[in-house]
């Protein structure tokens, strides 16, 4: 991730807890397709802290799929959040909420998420 958006997502993070893991590898790249990472994967009442994705087990827990743009709400961020979900649904989640975080809120975008099931995070100030 990069400088501007770990800070936002890790903003996030801390308010939810659970354990985050960052730059999740959804999508491993093959001849075929590209690699896909999820910006983070918060995986819900389980210990605070920091994880590679090694580390923990997916399948049958409550997950927060995370993407993260210090940008204004727009389609872009939109389709990631839309098909993140989607892409994590093979690591058998027992749920998935997708959040899509970014510093300034769009009013029409914003009614779309809300249709996708989309929760979206502002933080202006940071």
């Amino acid at each position: 991730m990069s400088k501007r958006e770990t800070p936002l997502t890790r903003k996030y993070w801390k308010s939810v807890g659970g354990t985050l893991i960052e730059e999740f590898p959804a999508v491993i790249s093959s001849k075929t397709n590209g690699r896909r990472q999820m910006d983070g994967v918060i995986i819900l009442n389980e210990e605070t802290r920091i994880a590679k994705a090694n580390e923990v087990e997916i399948e049958g827990k409550d997950i927060i799929v995370v993407q993260t743009k210090a940008n204004r709400l727009g389609m872009y961020l939109m389709g990631q959040a839309l098909f993140s979900k989607e892409l994590m649904l093979k690591f058998k989640p027992k749920s998935i909420k997708t959040v899509a975080i970014c510093v300034k809120n769009d009013s029409v975008m914003r009614e779309l998420t809300n249709k996708y099931e989309i929760d979206v995070v502002v933080y202006e100030n940071l």
